[in-house]
């Protein structure tokens, strides 16, 4: 069993949440050639006194990259300061933000590639002279003012590098791509997720959540938040054993496969009017999710599972999609049409 006291209320989840997340590199479990790289880079700039190079971290959600801005934050002993891509709308946004930061501060952007062109542009200014230019006044009377910034470090989150622009990518000094977790990763994860919630977990009760979390911790430390629910109120506050935490997912609808209710919406949509191949919006009008949504949260693992594939046509379900939702197929005359003799 997996257990220990907490040293807070286990009803505030907002609390539980930030106390998942790993204080140093140490805690942090998997991405170790990332780890390896990153420590190089904090070790070096520490040594000089300056801040690191900046960063880009790209992958899809929930895998670790705001963990890792924090991580970086607290091993260079500066403040941490956050900001999303969709929030910059206005130049002047970025300079509200870019004004307060002291030496060596990390800014951490999610969503960096939905930042607007005008504010990017600002911002690679930032990145490579640590400066910011005003425009006073208007035409004749126009005279620009450089403003000197403090020497800080960008960290960059994005789940569609290719959306970033060349010259945004190029002033990044380092970038780094996070992977899927392997199950023994995610289950050494949810051991120290177990420990923070003070609910006792058999070992048996994280492999079985680890396998069906789709590689994903985020998912993972959902599934075990559930798992605590439910022993709590339906099992008086029992161990949570390979049963519990099989309830837990059958009524999250998580199947064996890890799938959820909304990937088997997707593959039963898919196999409509004979599998013909489907375009992301008309997928998204069928599933009634956001097309973002699909395409980054529920796709990736789809594909990688060999359930569905990309064609030039659209998405389309493979044979073992079929197999997932327990149907058959359709037959080559039905896909084709009957051939004429």
């Amino acid at each position: 069993m997996v257990s220990e006291q907490h040293p807070f209320d286990p009803g505030r989840e907002d609390e539980l949440d930030r106390a998942f997340r790993p204080k140093s590199l140490g805690d942090f479990v998997g991405q170790e050639r990332l780890k390896d790289n990153l420590r190089i880079a904090i070790d070096a700039a520490r040594s000089r006194g300056e801040a690191p190079e900046h960063m880009l971290f790209s992958g899809p959600p929930g895998l670790g990259k705001t963990s890792l801005a924090s991580i970086i934050s607290q091993e260079m002993g500066t403040q941490l300061h956050l900001a999303s891509g969709p929030a910059l709308e206005r130049k002047k946004d970025l300079v509200g933000i870019l004004t307060q930061l002291q030496h060596r501060d990390v800014l951490f952007i999610d969503e960096i590639h939905r930042i607007p062109i005008p504010v990017a542009e600002s911002l690679y200014t930032a990145m490579e002279d640590f400066a910011l230019a005003f425009t006073l006044d208007e035409g004749p009377n126009a005279r620009v003012l450089n403003m000197a910034l403090k020497r800080f470090t960008l960290i960059g989150a994005t789940t569609r590098r290719g959306l970033l622009p060349g010259p945004f990518l190029a002033r990044f000094g380092h970038t780094f791509q996070l992977d899927y977790y392997a199950p023994e990763e995610l289950v050494a994860i949810l051991e120290r997720s177990a420990r923070l919630t003070g609910a006792a977990f058999a070992r048996e009760a994280l492999e079985l959540l680890a396998s069906r979390a789709r590689g994903t911790p985020r998912i993972a430390n959902r599934f075990l938040r559930r798992a605590r629910d439910l022993a709590q109120a339906l099992y008086a506050s029992a161990p949570v054993d390979g049963r519990i935490a099989s309830e837990t997912l059958e009524r999250l609808g998580v199947d064996d496969a890890g799938l959820e209710e909304t990937d088997r919406r997707i593959l039963r949509a898919l196999a409509q009017n004979d599998a013909r191949p489907k375009g992301l919006r008309t997928l998204s009008a069928l599933v009634g999710e956001e097309p973002d949504t699909i395409e980054l949260v529920y796709e990736p693992f789809l594909l990688r599972e060999g359930l569905i594939d990309r064609t030039p046509q659209g998405r389309v379900i493979t044979r073992r999609g079929y197999g997932a939702i327990g149907e058959r197929p359709p037959t080559p005359s039905s896909l084709f049409g009957e051939l004429e003799t």
